[in-house]
């Protein structure tokens, strides 16, 4: 199992909870399989191993919901691909935000964690993403 594959799945997971206005009852997967343009036999497979991983609780027909330990990893993550993100907007004036999404999607798994927080220090640790979302610490 690919890490980068592994953390799509919990950045896509935290990103459909953020937006939740209820958030105690958990993801669905289908929600995650329309995010990520894949089949939901595809999602209920990783779910298991995301598991397995101890990164989320869920038990068949269920929703999805992040433990610490998940929840950690997703925000961690969530916040490189905004910083990376707020770079390629502001720094290298890339104005189109699917464009800006593609490219932070690319490079999130290449950027170690000094490199990132050479670039949140940069920034001047930025507050929102391009998309208005909050970057968390």
């Amino acid at each position: 199992m690919k890490k980068k594959t592994i953390e799509d799945y919990l950045r896509t997971i935290y990103l459909i909870y953020e937006d939740m206005e209820d958030k105690t009852l958990g993801v669905r997967s289908v929600d995650i399989a329309r995010s990520l343009k894949i089949t939901k036999p595809t999602v209920s497979e990783m779910i298991k191993k995301l598991a397995k991983l101890g990164y989320i609780n869920t038990s068949p027909y269920s929703n999805i919901f992040l433990t610490t330990k998940g929840l950690r990893k997703a925000k961690r993550l969530s916040h490189d691909y905004r910083v990376i993100g707020v770079f390629l907007n502001k720094i290298l004036k890339y104005n189109d935000l699917e464009k800006v999404d593609e490219e932070a999607h690319r490079l999130e798994h290449a950027f170690s964690k000094e490199s990132i927080k050479r670039l949140d220090t940069f920034l001047n640790n930025p507050k929102k993403c391009p998309h208005g979302k909050i970057i968390h610490k």
